[in-house]
């Protein structure tokens, strides 16, 4: 395959009109799990996870994502530079993707939601969770009874567990602190363990990984008040600076969708707050002209190592 993939990687630019084009592509993860998990099958495991990463050593530049901000403002990007970038601050960040990243000698940043570290549970687990293990009948949900489906296999509890985070994602935080409380008071055992320590958060320096801020509570930032909105960037980019002991420049948005979960004033409270740049998930590749503040963001769904080659090959070509 290696000489395939070493074709595609030269020839595919040429095609497309992308080669020696200034663009910057960025990967977005969340988690790397050491075993497939059918609530979670786009999760990469760490075996798919390692070969994503040496085809971007291979065939592309991988760069520290705050270099690649200044390089890109200055046009000395080098040909098919990449960057990636993992939200939330997930254990598994630290314990199996780090580990990956320090082999294959590919950077990467961290996007902290800094209220959940420490035993914390961010509420689409707390949903995703409660639906795995509960017992198959009715339970509380938004003053509701929903059914958790009598089925051997997990499709049906994935199906009901995504319906029921997509009813309460763009709720205000403390609605949606009300929706799971049930959920939370129930005698079903949820994990304290899916988020970093503070301690991981402080190791990922040592493990060429740079921390980024991603509010405290994760809130969407379209639904709560300004001032609230404010708080949630300022004051979670204070904890983590003193934290790690080092400034934190890089913000990624909460859900990321321009103009659904955030919006332009958000962008100026974000400047305003001192980041250097900030992430949203349009999927797409900076350009020299792409706002700092909006950076696109794309998430690698393929399993095969020849088709996730060529997508993000041509992905080049749509500049936002």
């Amino acid at each position: 395959m290696s000489m395939l993939h070493t074709l595609m990687s030269r020839l595919l630019p040429v095609l497309t009109g992308t080669h020696r084009q200034q663009r910057l592509a960025i990967l977005n993860y969340h988690r790397v799990l050491a075993a497939p998990d059918p609530m979670r099958p786009n999760t990469p495991v760490v075996e798919d996870f390692h070969w994503q990463m040496t085809l971007l050593s291979q065939h592309f530049s991988p760069l520290p994502l705050d270099e690649a901000v200044t390089r890109l403002q200055e046009g000395t990007l080098p040909q098919r530079a990449v960057c990636v970038t993992f939200d939330d601050g997930y254990a598994d960040n630290a314990r199996l993707a780090a580990p990956v990243l320090a082999s294959t000698g590919v950077p990467a940043t961290v996007f902290v939601a800094c209220g959940f570290l420490d035993g914390g549970l961010m509420w689409n687990d707390a949903v995703m969770e409660y639906v795995r293990l509960a017992p198959e009948g009715n339970f509380l949900f938004r003053e509701q009874r929903r059914a958790i489906p009598a089925t051997t296999d997990l499709a049906g509890r994935r199906s009901l567990a995504y319906r029921m985070i997509g009813e309460i994602k763009h709720l205000p935080a403390h609605q949606r602190a009300l929706a799971i409380a049930p959920l939370l008071d129930s005698d079903v055992a949820l994990p304290g363990d899916l988020m970093m320590g503070a301690d991981d958060v402080r190791q990922l320096g040592a493990e060429g990984i740079a921390v980024g801020a991603h509010t405290i509570s994760h809130p969407i930032l379209a639904s709560i008040g300004d001032d609230e909105a404010w708080r949630e960037i300022s004051e979670g980019k204070h904890q983590l600076e003193e934290m790690i002991s080092a400034p934190v420049t890089l913000f990624a948005y909460p859900n990321g969708k321009p103009g659904q979960d955030y919006s332009d004033r958000h962008c100026r409270m974000i400047a305003q707050a001192g980041f250097k740049a900030a992430v949203s998930t349009r999927p797409g590749v900076a350009g020299h002209s792409s706002d700092p503040f909006q950076l696109p963001r794309f998430t690698p769904w393929d399993k095969d190592p020849s088709r996730f080659l060529a997508r993000l090959l041509l992905s080049y070509r749509h500049i936002v």
